[in-house]
């Protein structure tokens, strides 16, 4: 599959596309591209989805402080193993927020040779969001590609959606985040080197350095599944601040211990998958007691990713 990062960085003929931010890509998101891969591959035309980085939310909500449950690359990935042919990752600005749905459809009609456009049925695009299914399928019939829309997939009583989704994560209720993504929320990020206190309690723990961008569970201990080195293991994961050692942090740390693991990974990417938050984060009267929680912990997570 390819990744572009802009809509002037390819020519195609007669794409099936689809049009959105598909932050997480979760179980509704899957769907469209399920139809989008199929409609496409049997007609045999490319397969193509267009998003957009950085998230609207940034540019027209000032939301600075904005978290993403995917990186632009890792949202290309997903898509890619669901079978897109091509992402493009068109920056986003005010240039761009300010056009017209006909202006922009133009654009992308030009460019892709567009034959069908896949949206929700609430789907709208453009300036003042004018570009709605209405709009889009009137302008279709000019630039010669048609519209099909997609009905919302739910998880029996809301419609599953990316704020939702970002709100469970924050909340640190991964497990009612995995079900709307279909898979386990995941962190990625190289492991640096840390101030060394678990390997002096005999329980190591790998420090990841995490985009800031990306969505942070709240604090607590997690029972995890850590990719490292190509495999998998079970692992116990501390999000905070570890107030038993210091009271002057801030920033929450991402640390876990893979269970059955004793190699150096300083410097490698590790991927941490979350299955259950098992409590919150809370400093312990001494060393001992932290210590003899961690055992616990591993003990449960042992049992639960068993």
């Amino acid at each position: 599959m390819a990744h572009f990062r802009s809509l002037d960085d390819l020519t195609l003929q007669n794409a099936w596309l689809t049009i959105g931010v598909f932050d997480g890509v979760h179980r509704g998101h899957q769907e469209i591209i399920r139809q989008l891969t199929a409609g496409a591959h049997a007609d045999r035309a490319p397969a193509v989805v267009l998003t957009f980085f950085p998230h609207p939310a940034v540019i027209l909500g000032g939301k600075n402080d904005f978290k993403s449950l995917t990186t632009p690359e890792e949202r290309a990935a997903l898509l890619e193993s669901l079978g897109v042919d091509a992402v493009i990752t068109h920056p986003f600005d005010r240039a761009l927020a300010a056009q017209t749905a006909e202006e922009f459809m133009c654009r992308v009609a030009l460019t892709l040779g567009l034959r069908c456009l896949l949206v929700g049925f609430d789907f709208a695009l453009g300036h003042g969001r004018e570009g709605n299914v209405a709009r889009l399928t009137k302008l279709g019939k000019t630039l010669g590609y048609e519209v099909h829309t997609i009905a919302l997939v739910t998880n029996g009583k809301e419609t599953i959606s990316s704020t939702r989704i970002r709100q469970q994560i924050v909340a640190g209720e991964v497990t009612a985040a995995a079900a709307g993504l279909g898979r386990c929320y995941a962190l990625t990020g190289p492991v640096i080197r840390g101030d060394g206190r678990g390997k002096k309690i005999n329980i190591p723990t790998a420090n990841l350095d995490i985009p800031a961008e990306k969505v942070i569970p709240a604090n607590g201990v997690y029972a995890c599944w850590a990719w490292a080195s190509g495999k998998k293991y079970l692992s116990v994961t501390n999000l905070g601040i570890r107030p038993t050692f210091t009271t002057e942090e801030n920033a929450p740390h991402v640390e876990t211990h893979l269970l059955d693991f004793d190699r150096d990974l300083y410097g490698q990417e590790v991927k941490l998958e979350f299955v259950e938050r098992l409590r919150e984060e809370r400093k312990f009267p001494s060393v001992d007691a932290l210590v003899g929680q961690i055992h616990r912990d591993i003990a449960r997570a042992s049992r639960i990713l068993n």
